[in-house]
């Protein structure tokens, strides 16, 4: 299979949440794979994870949103739409 990918992948194991709903629904994920430009979540079930979504990342606070560009039963590919705000945007959000 051809990469496709403008940027290389950094493989990583971070916890986040997907939050959607004014952000009062929230479903845990991990990070897998990051660029600047998207990332690869695994998720207990895709099912009820909306196109577009924040992506809450529990390591420095920061979120940012999202839209997904595939997904399988477990993961989700998504391409960020803005860059990522400080967690104390998140917050306000």
């Amino acid at each position: 299979m051809t990469e496709r990918r403008l940027q290389r992948r950094e493989r990583t194991l971070r916890g986040a949440r997907i939050a959607f709903g004014n952000m009062s629904i929230t479903i845990d994920c991990v990070v897998r794979d990051l660029t600047s430009r998207g990332a690869r979540l695994r998720v207990p079930s895709t099912v009820g994870v909306p196109s577009v979504f924040h992506l809450l990342h529990q390591r420095d606070g920061s979120i940012q949103r999202c839209q997904v560009a595939w997904r399988t039963e477990t993961e989700v590919g998504v391409e960020f739409i803005d860059q990522a705000a400080p967690a104390a945007a998140a917050q306000r959000a």
